[in-house]
């Protein structure tokens, strides 16, 4: 039996380059960094004082002034990037005409963290009486995925996933095999993330994950270069409305483009390091590329995790060395962390927004920052500029926390 087709027919971005998608890919190609200082709280004592933080949403020009008070930021970003991408997809009008086989996937990491510091404040200094009575529903992960579902009133099914930097890309791919077995025609997914706060810079400062180049925060980050030292945090969303191809082309849609491929794996090596020999990262691509029937020669662009952390980077060119064997020397590679920032939960759905972008405009966003090579990186990761080239087949992987690897091939339509 042939499996239905799945086609990106909108998109929706809420970033630190960008509030939609126009101005996310325009800042995005021209090399444009999101990362600044944090003025969110005081970072004095922290050893990494940046971010790629949003500072210039404003919830209440979405989502109404009640209901955005009742929200963690991560599901107001969530729900701005899911209204903008149902804009994107001319279905603004009519999608509760579709409700009942439109469903959500959205993902998120760590969900409300920014809820459960104020509660938990507000409990040491005022006592359990002054918890509000929505922190849970304000912080627990699902609530991007429930709150977009109430705000467009589709019924279809509806989850949400939690695996890391991988979360976004897992709701992706669940989001495509829910079309492909006839369970939906239509599906809202991606990830959301608003993590930059006092506990979570905290936390990954402990481990010693984060940049401490404050001096300069836009080259902080540096994918792929000898002389990176560590992940900037970022924060935002990113919605895609995936759609069976007929469906799309009946109600006279135009496809971005079509994925054709999903796949996943785990480590099972380590909490939060990676397998450096990138076995578990090679097999998520390696089952997307035969889940999409083609060979790996005929993929011509790689969108990478590429967080610029020591291990991640190494092991993810292993990884591309070992799908792609001689052909992964023709390949072009890049990261847009350097421009987004990690924004954990989000990125798989940020990033693959860059993919489907390249192949719809025949451009690569650059690895920004990328000025002195790491001898055991030592592909074409597409330093500094954007580049033209004819794009036909890209792959977008992402790999999380908890040995989680995620990948997904997309085809520029013809």
């Amino acid at each position: 039996m042939s499996r239905r087709r799945v086609v990106v027919t909108g998109m929706g971005v809420i970033s630190a380059i960008g509030l939609d998608k126009e101005h996310f890919w325009n800042n995005l190609i021209t090399g444009k960094s999101g990362i600044s200082a944090i003025e969110r709280f005081d970072t004095t004592d922290f050893p990494s004082r940046i971010a790629a933080e949003i500072k210039d949403f404003n919830p209440n020009d979405y989502i109404a002034k009640k209901d955005a008070r009742r929200m963690d930021r991560f599901v107001q970003y969530a729900c701005a990037a899911a209204l903008t991408a149902i804009e994107d997809s001319g279905l603004k009008s009519n999608i509760k005409q579709f409700r009942n086989r439109t469903g959500v996937v959205i993902g998120s990491g760590i969900g409300g963290i920014e809820t459960f510091e104020e509660q938990y404040n507000k409990m040491l200094n005022k006592g359990p009486g002054f918890i509000s009575p929505f922190f849970i529903p304000m912080m627990i992960a699902n609530m991007a995925s429930g709150q977009v579902a109430i705000m467009l009133g589709v019924t279809g099914p509806n989850s949400c996933t939690v695996t890391a930097c991988a979360s976004a890309t897992h709701a992706i791919g669940d989001a495509f095999r829910i079309i492909q077995n006839d369970k939906a025609d239509i599906m809202i997914t991606g990830g959301s993330e608003a993590a930059i706060t006092a506990m979570a810079i905290g936390g990954f400062c402990a481990m010693k994950a984060l940049s401490t180049h404050n001096e300069e925060p836009e080259k902080a980050c540096r994918p792929f270069d000898l002389n990176r030292e560590g992940f900037v945090m970022g924060e935002g969303a990113g919605v895609l409305i995936l759609e069976e191809l007929e469906h799309a082309l009946e109600r006279g849609a135009i496809p971005y483009a079509e994925i054709i491929g999903f796949g996943s794996s785990a480590d099972a090596v380590h909490m939060v390091q990676p397998d450096i020999e990138g076995r578990g990262a090679a097999a998520a691509i390696r089952h997307a590329i035969i889940d999409a029937g083609i060979e790996p020669t005929q993929v011509n662009y790689v969108n990478a995790h590429g967080t610029g952390t020591q291990l991640n980077d190494q092991m993810e060119t292993k990884a591309i060395k070992d799908v792609f064997g001689k052909h992964s020397y023709n390949l072009a590679v890049s990261s847009i962390k350097a421009a987004t920032g990690h924004t954990l939960g989000a990125a798989g759905a940020i990033e693959l927004i860059a993919t489907v972008m390249s192949l719809k405009e025949q451009i690569i966003p650059p690895t920004l920052n990328l000025e002195e090579p790491d001898p055991l990186c030592d592909l074409d990761y597409v330093p500094l500029q954007a580049r033209k080239a004819d794009l036909r087949i890209a792959i977008s992987d992402s790999l999380g926390f908890g040995g989680h690897n995620a990948a997904v091939v997309v085809q520029r339509m013809s």
